[in-house]
């Protein structure tokens, strides 16, 4: 059976970029970097990435290319019984992809807020009330915004043309367009900011070394989860786009410029995104505003910082937002191909057949995320779906492979195709560094949840939304996992050339 291949590698690398590359990049790292140390916390940062991000990136490269498949035919190929967790990587990007659409949908209307400056003075009042409608509770849906509703299915159809094109035609060819683009334009924003008054001080804010930061363990957590969660490892997608590679690829290499090129990015937004609070400050005298991190910095914070510029004010908003929304399509693409290629080969369906199912199905669950609610539930699963999905899974991942599999027989596969070899650092980071990381951020977790309720969300909305998302995901895994492959074809090996 053929299988669908990458053009080239470039094509591959900005694929997986893309995958990396996403929203949190822009308004999740600047904050973590801030708080926890400025310029130290690179330190703990790019040790994370060289002792848990790469090598995890280079465990999944070299899964899915050897096995020729998604995540849960990866697992199923590697043993039967792991076939499971597959499915619960698969089903965790799906539970993702029906609300980071939202996010999207947000950038792209604040592209049309930009023009105008339509967001006024009163930005946050704006975003919460003018815009998203947000009502008194989780349970008080509040009706749909239209505004939102349609561009949310405008981000669905962009995704639905893309996957539909396959792997050369869609998700490559968007990636050559999203990604260049996407790091112009930071450029332009973070030139335009470091040039105007007052954001020196900002930077120096954001890199200022806070050495003693060192010595906190929560700091070097904080770094761990920062590269975990900014790499989209651990939830289907890495595993199934090598899986499209070409059999002479290189795994090693590859692994190691994602991971730097996706850490670059983050630190150029960072300074992007300080030296234009830095200008801020000096407006309002002095102080960093409230809202440095998530969603109202992106949608509140920054519109009204952008207010405060001496000029091409429009310019920058659009800018910005465009950014936020090529970021935001890259990850949105590659989350749903990884639950789609599940899909695809446990029923042995057409892919073309698939993505028309799934983008409905998809579309009509997202909605829910689009009524005066949509802030809150998208709050609530993001935050779950992180901590008790992303984490716990790449938890049991690295335990699997690392203690159940041998790892040799990966490492045999992917050391005479990779540009450069690696030595024991990778078994070692598999074998004991990421799971105790990893492990002792899930009891931070844990723990963090039982003394004090997420968010100050009523226990029945975080039950509802939270808890029983996080457990039926991991209940449908194992279900999708005991059904039976419609072909045992997707076993045999495909035929690259």
């Amino acid at each position: 059976m053929k299988r669908e291949t990458w053009n080239s590698r470039v094509g591959f690398i900005l694929a997986a970029v893309g995958s990396a590359i996403g929203i949190g990049n822009i308004w999740r790292f600047p904050y973590m970097a801030y708080d926890n140390g400025g310029g130290a916390f690179l330190i703990p940062y790019f040790f994370a990435l060289v002792t848990a991000g790469i090598p995890i990136l280079i465990l999944e490269f070299s899964m899915g290319h050897k096995m020729k498949g998604g995540a849960p035919l990866t697992f199923a190929k590697l043993n039967r019984k792991w076939e499971w967790l597959g499915w619960w990587q698969a089903l965790i990007s799906f539970i993702i992809a029906v609300y980071y659409v939202v996010v999207i949908s947000w950038a792209i209307d604040y592209i049309g807020f930009s023009i105008t400056l339509g967001w006024g003075t009163e930005t946050i009042n704006f975003f919460v009330g003018n815009y998203l409608g947000l009502t008194d509770g989780p349970f008080d849906f509040g009706g749909f915004r239209p505004l939102i509703l349609i561009t949310a299915i405008a981000a669905w159809i962009i995704n639905f043309v893309v996957l539909y094109s396959g792997v050369k035609a869609g998700i490559e060819r968007a990636n050559k367009i999203f990604m260049p683009l996407l790091i112009f334009i930071i450029l332009v924003i973070l030139l335009r900011g470091v040039t105007l008054p007052g954001a020196s001080e900002g930077l120096n804010i954001l890199f200022q070394p806070d050495f003693t930061k060192i010595f906190d363990g929560k700091v070097w957590i904080a770094a761990y989860g920062q590269i975990f969660f900014s790499l989209s490892i651990a939830f289907a997608i890495m595993i199934t786009y090598s899986s499209y590679l070409p059999k002479k690829s290189d795994i090693v290499n590859n692994a190691f410029i994602t991971g730097f090129i996706n850490c670059g990015f983050s630190i150029l937004s960072g300074i992007a995104i300080f030296s234009i609070l830095g200008f801020m400050m000096g407006q309002s005298g002095g102080e960093l505003p409230e809202k440095l991190s998530g969603v109202f910095l992106a949608f509140a914070t920054i519109p009204e910082a952008i207010n405060q510029l001496p000029a091409f004010k429009n310019v920058v908003g659009i800018l910005f937002f465009v950014s936020l929304t090529f970021a935001g399509l890259s990850s949105f693409i590659s989350i749903n191909e990884a639950a789609i290629a599940g899909i695809t080969e446990k029923l042995y369906k057409p892919k073309r057949v698939v993505v028309i199912w799934y983008t409905v199905i998809a579309m009509i669950i997202s909605s829910i995320f689009t009524t005066g609610a949509g802030l809150y539930l998208l709050d609530i699963v993001d935050h779950f779906v992180n901590s008790f999905g992303v984490a716990m899974s790449g938890l049991v991942e690295v335990i699997i492979i690392g203690w159940f599999f041998n790892i040799k027989i990966l490492k045999e596969h992917f050391q005479p195709i990779s540009d450069f070899n690696v030595g024991s650092w990778w078994d070692i980071a598999i074998k004991f560094i990421t799971p105790l990381a990893l492990g002792i951020t899930a009891v931070m977790n844990i723990v963090s949840e039982l003394k004090s309720p997420y968010g100050g969300y009523p226990a029945s909305a975080l039950i509802v939304f939270g808890w029983s998302m996080a457990i039926c995901i991991i209940i449908l895994g194992y279900l999708f996992s005991r059904m039976p492959w419609q072909s045992e074809q997707v076993f045999k090996y495909y035929d690259d050339e």
